[in-house]
């Protein structure tokens, strides 16, 4: 019975998986522990590893939002079948790969919950043997030295409508092919002298497949092979290769590497004809990237932001990158649900935003402590109450898990409170603090609006009240007084100035740059800095901890903070979506 298709939603790689397992596809495999080609693998045991995926970044800038989709996948993966992840570094382009980028991918693998012990690679561990299979293929009449110059060959290639054509290079014999491809290697020509060409079709209807380059040259310092080499492997003549040279079955990639599949079969398959790789081969396995709404994912557009400082750098919060979510306080257990919940289809579709910033929500309810924060202050003074008493409430840590137990806040005459909650001429249903009016004190007291006082430009400075003495929570006399209005309130004596970063969606439009330039659909109100009011407890808050400030939203502490006198919160995300259409 044919299998239905799998709901568009739903892992539909998993039902690969489970078959390839059920037919005992990849049985064969042999390990010895490193990746290699056939020779050093024909004589080693099975692979205890039922499946093998891998991450391959290339290190030429930070993971962002869409790669963690990747790496839930590929990780989250091999955990569920007893298999094995890699961490491989597609480092094949030496002038924009650097070790900053390297230590960044590891730290943020490490940060989503994952772990891939010693089965860390790097493409350039293969060059040696990539080189030695390139002269096979030359040997072999699957390839071929080319001396076209770039734009030459974007003529002989042709168009998506029209066949390319054969370069006149393509007849050279293999003696020819041989000793130009040792003298590429050894040095002795310019940068875009010479190409290697894989030798298949250059009429094929499939682009890639008219006569790619496998090799270029180019006389560039390699993070880690130095000057090494002056030539060096293009990504899709290493990536196919490394993929079976590391015993993997399941080579998950995103939709745009669809149309690059027979040539990563057909580069795999004639080195498994000619010995070099063990059957069964590796199968590529396309996905749909994340389309974000609201952001922009294009590696192009993200380093523009950078340089042209519309943000603060690779790590700002509004960054859709790893450092920059981490930097805002989302959680990894966050992503991990957003990536869950959105599923993996096989068919392009956008995400909206909301279904992000609600899986923090839903996660950061669960872990985040309670506290109380006044972002936008006015005094509140409590005539009748005693100036040099102080009295201690007490408010939950979380009003789910009674387990956490409670905080102590003091209390005394002189309190801060949100300027919204008080009104000079309040409207029809307003419900806080105005003269006459009756309000809880959250954790407190009920207290009556007496007056207040304004500064000499007019704005609100202090509120007046007076206490119920017998009305505090949590004693029997509460529920004597009946009330509309609960504010929240920080005491005034005893609290700390914090500087708060109010950061929101970056760009204003669900698809930026739909309609022109994407820079003009940049929020100018994603970052807001403003000094606040906190409880005493928050001074001994770490960088990263993660707090809910009470009617506010989600914060964590920001690394800035460390080294000064104030700390610093981003804020993660809002307590509601304020972005509903």
């Amino acid at each position: 019975m044919k299998q239905k298709t799998p709901p568009s939603n739903s892992n539909f790689i998993r039902v690969i998986i489970d078959n390839d397992l059920k037919s005992d596809s990849f049985k064969t495999r042999r390990w010895n522990g490193k990746p290699a080609p056939m020779s050093a693998q024909k004589s080693a045991a099975i692979d205890t590893a039922k499946i093998r995926t891998r991450f391959p970044p290339e290190p030429n800038g930070y993971l962002h939002i869409g790669h963690a989709k990747s790496i839930f996948l590929n990780f989250g993966l091999a955990q569920d079948y007893g298999g094995v992840c890699h961490l491989r570094f597609d480092d094949t382009n030496p002038e924009k790969e650097e070790i900053e980028y390297v230590n960044s991918i590891r730290e943020n693998v490490n940060w989503l919950g994952f772990n891939w012990d010693h089965h860390e690679y790097f493409s350039s561990d293969y060059f040696e043997i990539l080189y030695g299979f390139a002269i096979a293929l030359i040997d072999a009449g699957f390839a071929y030295v080319d001396s076209l110059n770039s734009e030459e060959m974007r003529d002989y290639r042709g168009t998506l409508t029209e066949p390319g054509k054969n370069s006149p290079f393509r007849t050279r014999t293999k003696e020819e092919n041989l000793a130009l491809f040792q003298e590429m290697r050894e040095g002795k020509h310019a940068d875009g002298v010479h190409v290697l060409r894989l030798k298949i079709d250059m009429e094929s209807p499939n682009i890639n497949l008219r006569d790619p380059v496998a090799y270029r040259i180019k006389h560039a310092i390699h993070h880690r092979t130095k000057n090494k080499w002056p030539i060096y492997p293009n990504y899709d003549f290493t990536h196919g290769i490394s993929d079976s040279l590391e015993n993997i079955t399941h080579s998950i990639c995103t939709l745009e590497f669809e149309d690059h599949r027979p040539l990563y079969d057909w580069l795999n398959q004639k080195l498994l004809a000619l010995g070099f790789l063990q059957n069964p081969l590796p199968q590529q396995i396309e996905f749909a990237r994340l389309n974000l709404s609201h952001v922009v994912l294009s590696k192009r557009k993200l380093i523009q932001l950078v340089k042209e400082n519309h943000v603060d750098g690779w790590d700002d919060p509004r960054m859709p990158t790893l450092v920059g979510a981490r930097r805002r306080g989302y959680p990894p257990a966050g992503l991990r649900l957003f990536t869950d919940r959105i599923g993996v289809a096989k068919a392009d579709s956008w995400i909206d935003y909301s279904i992000l910033e609600d899986c923090m929500r839903e996660t950061l309810n669960e872990s985040s402590m309670r506290k109380i924060a006044v972002l936008n202050p006015i005094k509140l003074l409590i005539q009748n109450f005693d100036q040099n008493r102080a009295e201690i409430c007490y408010a939950p840590n979380h009003p789910k898990k009674k387990e956490l137990g409670s905080r102590e806040i003091s209390l005394s005459n002189e309190l801060w409170i949100e300027r919204e909650d008080f009104s000079e001429d309040p409207p029809k249903g307003y419900f806080r603090l105005f003269v006459g009016n009756t309000v809880r004190l959250r954790y407190g007291y009920v207290v009556k609006c007496t007056g207040f006082e304004t500064d000499q430009q007019g704005a609100i400075k202090t509120v007046f009240c007076e206490y119920y003495p017998d009305s505090k929570s949590g004693t029997d006399g509460a529920d004597n007084y009946k009330v509309k209005g609960n504010i929240h309130w920080i005491d005034a004596k005893s609290a700390s100035k914090a500087k708060v970063i109010l950061y929101d969606r970056l760009f204003n439009e669900e698809r930026p740059g739909k309609s022109g330039d994407f820079t003009d659909d940049l929020n100018s109100n994603s970052k807001q800095i403003i000094e606040a009011q906190i409880e005493h407890s928050l001074n001994l808050a770490q960088t990263g901890d993660c707090f809910q400030f009470e009617r506010h939203g989600y914060f964590t502490v920001d690394p800035s903070s460390e080294g000064l006198d104030q700390l610093v919160f981003n804020r993660t995300v809002t307590l509601r979506d304020r972005w509903k259409k």
